[in-house]
């Protein structure tokens, strides 16, 4: 059996999915959580994991709960 220790987790996320639903710019987005709007693309391009504060307030935003916005994955 391999061990999980080795297997780097990824954040994967449904932010795009989100703000498009609610027909948001990622400007509204951004300016509803407190960041940049540059930050809302690098989040939804997974390419920055945002912190738990951010993720609490993309949940109290979005009316969901952080499992449902964010995932964890392990590569293999």
């Amino acid at each position: 059996m391999e061990s999980t220790l080795y297997m780097a987790p990824t954040v994967k996320n449904r932010v795009k999915q989100l703000r498009a639903d609610r027909g948001w710019t990622q400007e509204q987005l951004a300016t509803a959580v407190g960041v940049s709007r540059q930050s809302i693309n690098s989040i939804e391009r997974d390419r920055y994991v945002p912190s738990l504060v951010l993720a609490l307030t993309f949940a109290r935003v979005f009316g969901r709960t952080v499992d449902e916005i964010f995932t964890l994955e392990r590569k293999k």
